[in-house]
């Protein structure tokens, strides 16, 4: 598994007056309710009320959703979504396009975005990965917690918007 030499995931102290957008895509809808409880229990440990979940097709649409939200005025875009790769190019494409907008957007936008696009060879990894019970990693609560920390972090240097 990537999760070795991770740092140790928790509750964000001070994140919970911070403003959170959770994007979740509909594809393979076991992988997608392991990720998004993962992140609805990092932003409930962390004592985060204000937030808004919205559903999008797959995760090409990720980007889009995720760069109207940070114009929105939130804190912090919390993107979940899986592909597994199938016999085409298309999983490279769909991996680069999302990968690429969403560091793109939180580049320019300055939002911290919780990268939880999983990219896996099978749907067992996805499983493996997605914090269902049994499974080894719980990347919706990873991506959600990295996302808070770096609000956190990054709020004493924040410009009006």
């Amino acid at each position: 598994m990537s999760g070795h030499g991770a740092p140790e995931m928790g509750p964000v102290e001070g994140a919970a007056d911070l403003k959170v957008a959770v994007i979740a895509s509909r594809w393979h809808t076991q992988v997608m309710d392991g990720l998004l409880d993962g992140a609805r229990r990092a932003l409930a440990d962390s004592k985060v009320a204000d937030v808004t979940e919205l559903r999008v097709p797959g995760a090409f649409e990720l980007p889009v959703a995720a760069r109207r939200l940070a114009d929105a005025g939130f804190d912090a875009v919390i993107a979940l979504g899986v592909v597994i790769r199938g016999g085409t190019p298309h999983f490279d494409y769909v991996c680069e396009g999302v990968t690429i907008g969403l560091t793109q957007l939180s580049q320019d936008t300055g939002v911290p975005v919780g990268f939880g696009l999983l990219t896996c060879d099978t749907e067992q990894q996805a499983i493996d990965r997605a914090g269902l019970p049994g499974s080894a990693e719980d990347k919706g609560y990873e991506a959600t917690a990295a996302a808070l920390e770096t609000a956190v972090t990054l709020r004493p240097y924040s410009r009006s918007r």
